[in-house]
């Protein structure tokens, strides 16, 4: 303690050797300006995907906030459009994810344990929506939520008014500590 992962990370009894590495993430904070209000990052199985877009488009558009929404759809061609005030790309890369990520304001995204390290790491405010049959995203957003770090509802439920509430949370900081490479692959020498 204190960790990401909650119960999902830290077994009660084990006879195994466990080494924690904490938090793994290929994203980075930089202190950059805030361009984007919300940002809202897409993912997991279809229909889920599709459905979540259709309520954060229909919930944030016409709003008075700069949105920008990635859907995560990976295509031949990057591609970017505008719905009044939410800029929509189909997808991003590393590199450019990382920046749209450092010039929000907050995060609205599912609540998998790859986007809770970024989001971490970046020190983000993050309002969670977990993709419905995805016990372990139920979990860590009601888990977060409970801590005061990040909001949650169930994707029905959202509203944009629901943003407000973030400003009661603390947001998602990097509580698990620093990884530490050269103790992970020492595992790997047998030491």
């Amino acid at each position: 303690n204190p960790n990401l992962s909650g119960a999902l990370g830290h077994l009660k009894h084990t006879k195994l050797k466990v080494q924690y590495v904490g938090p793994l993430s290929r994203m980075e904070k930089k202190n950059t300006p805030i361009r984007y209000d919300v940002l809202a990052l897409l993912s997991g199985p279809e229909p889920q995907r599709t459905m979540l877009e259709e309520k954060l488009i229909d919930e944030l558009k016409g709003k008075d906030l700069n949105v920008l929404l990635v859907r995560g759809v990976i295509e031949a061609e990057q591609k970017s459009d505008e719905l009044e005030n939410i800029t929509v790309f189909n997808y991003m890369n590393s590199v450019q994810l990382e920046k749209a990520i450092n010039e929000s304001e907050i995060v609205v995204s599912r609540s998998g344990y790859t986007t809770i390290m970024d989001l971490a790491a970046m020190d983000k405010k993050a309002y969670f929506i977990p993709t419905p049959g995805q016990y372990e995203q139920k979990y860590l957003a009601k888990r977060f939520k409970s801590l005061g770090l990040a909001p949650c509802c169930r994707q029905e439920d959202f509203t944009a008014a629901r943003l407000e509430e973030i400003k009661l949370y603390t947001g998602l900081k990097d509580i698990g500590g620093q990884a530490d490479f050269q103790k992970l692959f020492r595992l790997f020498d047998g030491e």
